[in-house]
């Protein structure tokens, strides 16, 4: 039954969120690990924001952050999805779930391993199928986004954002500078080119293109020069800023069918 998968999801960002959201809506119990300061961009679709915020609900799915063990297991028959920092995922040996999902997307394996769990699934470049993972998913955009890989590696990071109306690189926000980060903009507004959208330290953070802002990182965090710190989108679709992305409900999709998949390999 999949209400009695367990399923531990490492990183709570858009995509992971888009992970996390598709398997609690089919049954799974869903529990999420963050960063203690997550730089997460598009924080209006993101568990990870619950690390601030307490509590945050994404299409419908209500995520709460847990500070224990005990809390998480409390939290999981109430249909919410606990949110614990735990950068090193050491929840996994306590809760010994059915699946862990190395949603970080850090473009790199920073520890996950294959007996994680009896399932384990891991997201992007950086790992091997077989090796570090019982399935990688790719995630580069194109043909094919959202495959399931069960031997070899997902493709290499570009480095360069997925194109929106010709736009890639360019719609991406960037810090001009070191310093504390603030918005002066919110998720949702409409900004022009060379807008002040945000301060890092006493440096004006600038919008590069016309559009909505779709993501902006949490006011209090460090950040560094060059830095991505926030996205506009050229569409100018408010809406599209508060729902989870097409991206992301593909590699939920597909990080569904890998957990299926593999676990009627097992005979389970």
């Amino acid at each position: 039954m999949l209400k009695d998968i367990l399923v531990v999801v490492k990183g709570g960002g858009d995509l992971a969120t888009g992970v996390a959201h598709r398997l609690h809506r089919v049954g799974m119990k869903v529990v999420v690990t963050e960063l203690a300061q997550p730089t997460v961009i598009r924080r209006a679709v993101a568990f990870a924001s619950a690390v601030f915020e307490g509590e945050v609900t994404v299409e419908g799915v209500t995520a709460r952050r847990v500070e224990d063990t005990a809390q998480t297991l409390a939290l999981l028959p109430e249909g919410i999805v606990p949110v614990r920092v735990d950068p090193g995922a050491s929840i996994v040996r306590d809760l010994k779930p059915t699946v862990v999902v190395d949603a970080i997307i850090a473009k790199r394996n920073t520890g996950t391993q294959i007996t994680d769990a009896p399932v384990v699934v891991a997201l992007g470049p950086g790992f091997t199928a077989g090796i570090d993972a019982h399935a990688v998913i790719e995630t580069n955009r194109g043909h094919d986004l959202g495959r399931v890989i069960l031997e070899g590696q997902a493709s290499p990071d570009t480095g360069v954002p997925g194109p929106v109306m010709g736009y890639a690189s360019e719609r991406v926000v960037r810090a001009p500078g070191p310093g504390v980060f603030r918005g002066v903009k919110a998720i949702g507004d409409r900004v022009e080119t060379g807008d002040v959208v945000a301060r890092a330290g006493d440096q004006p953070v600038l919008a590069p293109i016309s559009g909505v802002l779709r993501g902006l990182l949490a006011d209090g965090l460090m950040v560094k020069e060059g830095m991505k710190v926030g996205d506009v989108d050229p569409r100018g679709v408010r809406e599209h800023c508060f729902t989870i992305s097409d991206k992301a409900r593909a590699l939920g999709g597909s990080v569904l069918e890998a957990i299926l998949y593999l676990l009627r390999e097992r005979g389970e």
